[in-house]
């Protein structure tokens, strides 16, 4: 399988080194608007957004996957692409470990070392970073962060848009509204309404309505 990454950063190389662990997978290039025109370099192509259409026409088992952390840019994207769902696919890095009742939305990548666990639900186009845990009937929206040893313990809730921040924990049960900021370290025991930042532990909101949630 022929696999396109969406934005050329720091996360990309990151989902890079997935794609070249798993042996079914090919890289084929990168879409990102900081580049004006198509190149080649290292056998691999670069060339702005615009190009996927392109793409589309030459190449019938391409796949994309979008490369970028910030949760508002990777939505922004997924709708400037236009691209049917079925074009975006969806990494797992072989060292994770992954329920097989567990269920995963294109577009997600789960990074290395990250665990989910029995009936938990991961949404589309989210990124279960380096060693998180996700457990037992967790339910994680679409286009979340959950970032690198966040611990989200038994059916928490996290709404579409939130970023939970690296070294945080939530206890069983509670609820994260969308497009809200859990900081890292933070200690979640009540529920945090949407558009909300929440730090500390035990973790309090600092802000409601953050500018450009």
């Amino acid at each position: 399988m022929r696999i396109v990454i969406v934005g050329e950063g720091g996360h990309s190389k990151v989902i890079k080194d997935i794609i070249e662990s798993i042996k079914e997978f090919e890289l084929l290039g990168y879409l990102d608007d900081k580049y004006q025109e198509k190149l080649v370099k290292d056998q691999l192509f670069f060339a702005p957004l615009s190009t996927v259409s392109h793409l589309l026409e030459y190449f019938t088992d391409l796949k994309f996957i979008i490369a970028i952390g910030d949760n508002h840019v990777r939505k922004d994207i997924v709708h400037r692409l236009k691209i049917p769902a079925s074009f975006y696919v969806t990494l797992q890095h072989p060292s994770s470990i992954i329920s097989s009742s567990a269920q995963i939305g294109v577009g997600t990548v789960i990074m290395p070392n990250a665990v989910i666990n029995a009936d938990a639900k991961i949404g589309h186009h989210s990124i279960i970073n380096t060693g998180a845990v996700i457990e037992h009937d967790n339910d994680i929206g679409n286009f979340v962060h959950i970032s690198p040893h966040a611990t989200l313990t038994g059916a928490v809730n996290v709404d579409e848009g939130t970023h939970v921040g690296a070294g945080s924990t939530l206890i069983p049960n509670v609820n994260i509204g969308e497009w809200s900021v859990i900081g890292a370290g933070a200690t979640v025991i009540n529920n945090i309404p949407s558009h909300s930042l929440a730090v500390g532990t035990p973790a309090k909101m600092k802000k409601i309505g953050i500018e450009g949630v």
